[in-house]
């Protein structure tokens, strides 16, 4: 997850020096989404510490991290060729 999370940070560095634009947030998702969406899943935790994933059962905070990776390489795939896809109107080669 950190490292994910390490490549959405370059992305966004990337995308403020190339582009002129900074982006803190994906989808919706802002740096206080995020923070309620850790504390509902401490409370889940509290409650139920395991799940049961296709007849197995884990810990919950490994589903959650499976999903937070999953979530965040969406986001990355997604704002590159977005990105990419502007770089490449603003600068056509002939």
């Amino acid at each position: 997850m950190l490292i994910v999370f390490l490549m959405l940070s370059i992305e966004a560095y990337l995308t403020t020096y190339t582009l002129g634009q900074f982006q803190l947030s994906y989808w919706k998702f802002g740096p206080t989404e995020i923070r309620l969406l850790l504390a509902a899943g401490n409370l889940a935790l509290l409650r139920w510490p395991t799940a049961k994933v296709l007849g197995t059962q884990v810990r919950l905070l490994d589903v959650g991290g499976a999903l937070g990776i999953a979530g965040m390489v969406l986001m990355l795939i997604v704002s590159a060729i977005r990105h990419t896809g502007t770089l490449y109107r603003e600068e056509k080669i002939s």
